[in-house]
């Protein structure tokens, strides 16, 4: 898929983050790594956020990566700026590693909701670790269903009934596939060039009207856009990780290869702000879980 020309309105005024992926990602780069400077103070802290990506990023600043990189910016005494640049294919080439020659600086410096061992940035440990969902509506074919065991049990005919909606090349498809569910699945594009598409169509757009019985998404997808629903009308269940299917993932922030002194700093003011992080992600109904895939009260 051929790379989109970037969105290169800059802001200041506002809180933005960025979001590379609630998804795994692929990305095939060569990378060299720079020899480490001491940690000098930037003039702002410059992150890439995806303008239309909601729980995660948008261009009013109103996700929670948003307001991660506000407050990370306000413990670091920096201005906050963002370059907009949708979630697609070479983001991490276009973005953070992007320098015209003739520039003395990058399109920023920071990329958040990283995978913890996405290889093509440094990472700093895990700021949350989530799972995927499955989310069904209230009054339909589940029912009664509180864990992925219990859908599997259903009766055979209801089973072969379901039409189950999840995004294609994630672990959704593998655990549908492993479970004899494939032929029940109705796949949704990953990366879509249309800039008005955001994730939490497939609910919004899909479940809700009826149109599907479940999805199984990346749970801040699930966790959000239910309680954006109201009145407990969606039921959202976190699934736990089995031979063959990883649900849950660390998400940690990314810095280029060789900025040791940034990425200890960063790491260092994620640690201050455990707190803010922590309830700003309550604050989103992200599904949080611990390192054995647990979820966390």
């Amino acid at each position: 898929m051929p790379s989109p020309a970037p969105r290169s309105n800059r802001s200041s005024s506002r809180p933005f983050a960025p979001l590379i992926a609630a998804f795994a990602l692929a990305c095939a780069c060569g990378l060299a790594a720079a020899e480490d400077d001491a940690y000098t103070p930037p003039r702002a802290l410059k992150v890439c956020d995806d303008p239309n990506n909601l729980p995660f990023s948008n261009d009013k600043g109103e996700g929670f990566e948003n307001k991660i990189a506000g407050v990370l910016a306000r413990r670091l005494n920096l201005p906050l700026e963002s370059f907009h640049y949708p979630q697609r294919i070479n983001l991490v080439r276009n973005t953070i590693r992007y320098k015209l020659p003739n520039q003395s600086e990058y399109r920023c410096d920071l990329l958040a909701g990283v995978p913890s061992d996405f290889t093509a940035v440094a990472t700093t440990k895990p700021y949350y670790r989530s799972t995927y969902v499955l989310v069904y509506k209230k009054g339909g074919k589940l029912d009664g269903v509180s864990s992925a065991e219990g859908l599997l049990a259903l009766d055979p005919t209801k089973l072969k009934s379901l039409r189950i909606g999840t995004y294609e090349r994630t672990p959704a498809v593998q655990w549908l596939l492993k479970h004899k569910l494939i032929d029940q699945t109705v796949p949704y594009r990953l990366l879509n060039a249309d800039p008005s598409q955001y994730p939490g169509k497939i609910i919004e757009d899909g479940l809700l009207p009826g149109k599907l019985d479940a999805v199984v998404v990346w749970g801040p997808i699930g966790g959000y856009f239910a309680k954006r629903a109201g009145d407990s009308s969606l039921v959202v269940i976190p699934l736990k990780s089995e031979p063959g299917v990883r649900f849950d993932f660390g998400m940690a922030m990314g810095v280029r290869h060789g900025e040791k002194a940034w990425r200890d700093k960063l790491q260092q003011t994620l640690d201050d702000s455990r707190e803010d992080i922590d309830r700003i992600l309550r604050e989103y109904a992200v599904p949080l879980v611990d390192d054995k895939g647990e979820t966390i009260p």
